[in-house]
């Protein structure tokens, strides 16, 4: 994969802190990025003692990291480019190919770690993210029918929507999301656990 990478205002970028003299990453308060877009001049702080400071930054040349792509029970290795000082989180959308994955792991030396500058990465771990599984639990009767649907992350469901699934129509009583039970409003798709619903009947005009 070859992606153009033109330089934007990052959230972090890794330096040498004139304060405490260690190389660690700065978090980017402010900052703008020069006419030829390759240095970025910011205001950024020291995530190990705290000290904010101005920098001139220049973008060094991009690197290729091994990528791990987990595709609904199968994975295939891809690479993708990011710039050396990028710092990369579980949890951060990206885009390989044409395809949107979200970081589910990353690797470097012999350990995982939860976020980390492109530099250091060894590998990452990721599964595609064009697409999510929304779980259903459909009420008939006595019987919970186990359904599946599978959708774009950003597609909205909310309580009281009426759904085709399969050969059921049914209504939306519940969404238990990552964070709690939904009893009215709506969530994304990316963010709901399961759906609960029960089966509406129909009548022929």
């Amino acid at each position: 994969m070859n992606l153009k990478i033109e330089m934007t205002i990052p959230s972090a970028v890794y330096l040498e802190c004139p304060s405490c003299g260690t190389n660690t990453l700065h978090e980017v308060l402010r900052g703008r990025v020069g006419g030829k877009k390759e240095t970025l001049e910011a205001t950024v702080r020291c995530r190990k003692c705290g000290t904010i400071h101005t920098t001139l930054y220049t973008e060094m040349k991009p690197r290729k990291i091994p990528i791990v792509i987990s595709d609904f029970g199968k994975s295939r290795k891809e690479e993708i480019e990011l710039g050396p000082d990028e710092l990369v989180t579980i949890g951060d959308e990206l885009i390989v190919g044409d395809t949107q994955v979200i970081v589910t792991s990353i690797e470097s030396g012999e350990k995982r770690i939860k976020e980390c500058v492109a530099r250091e990465i060894g590998t990452i771990w990721a599964k595609r993210f064009d697409r999510v599984k929304v779980k259903i639990s459909i009420n008939k009767g006595t019987k919970t029918i186990p359904a599946e649907m599978l959708v774009p992350p950003d597609e909205e469901f909310y309580v009281g929507d009426l759904l085709t699934v399969g050969k059921y129509h049914v209504v939306v009583h519940n969404i238990k999301t990552k964070d709690r039970m939904l009893r009215d409003g709506g969530s994304e798709a990316r963010e709901i656990v399961r759906i609960y619903a029960k089966i509406v009947r129909t009548t022929s005009a």
